[in-house]
């Protein structure tokens, strides 16, 4: 697979997107910044070709996705479907999590992802 361009508005919105993060995504971030110690390298808020991940563990392509409320409008579903299936083409995986399972559960989210990573 050829590397894919970035677009300069693309990572202007990441590093928008970066400063900006919701309470869950700073959350999850704390916690999944230590996955460093198993030797895995996630990012937040990357630029992926014309989209932005919440967090993304290129080794392992897997995107992990935070949805708030406003997933639940119908152009955002189909703005969701879309980059899904732009990502599924590429060969990324999708771990997606609602805002509030994040907010009241994030021991459960983070133990599913380390799960699915093969960690626990």
């Amino acid at each position: 697979m050829a590397p894919t361009q970035i677009d300069a508005s693309t990572r202007k919105l990441a590093r928008k997107l970066r400063l900006d993060q919701t309470k869950g995504e700073k959350a999850l971030w704390r916690v999944l910044r230590e996955l460093k110690a198993d030797n895995i390298h996630i990012r937040r808020q990357a630029p992926i070709g014309p989209y932005v991940a919440d967090f993304v563990i290129f080794s392992r392509k897997v995107v992990i996705e935070i949805d708030g409320d406003i997933h639940d409008q119908p152009d955002q579903l189909q703005h969701d479907q879309r980059r899904a299936a732009w990502l599924d083409a590429e060969g990324f995986q999708i771990l997606r999590y609602s805002s509030l399972e994040v907010d009241e559960n994030l021991e459960g989210v983070v133990l599913d992802i380390r799960k699915w990573l093969g960690l626990d």
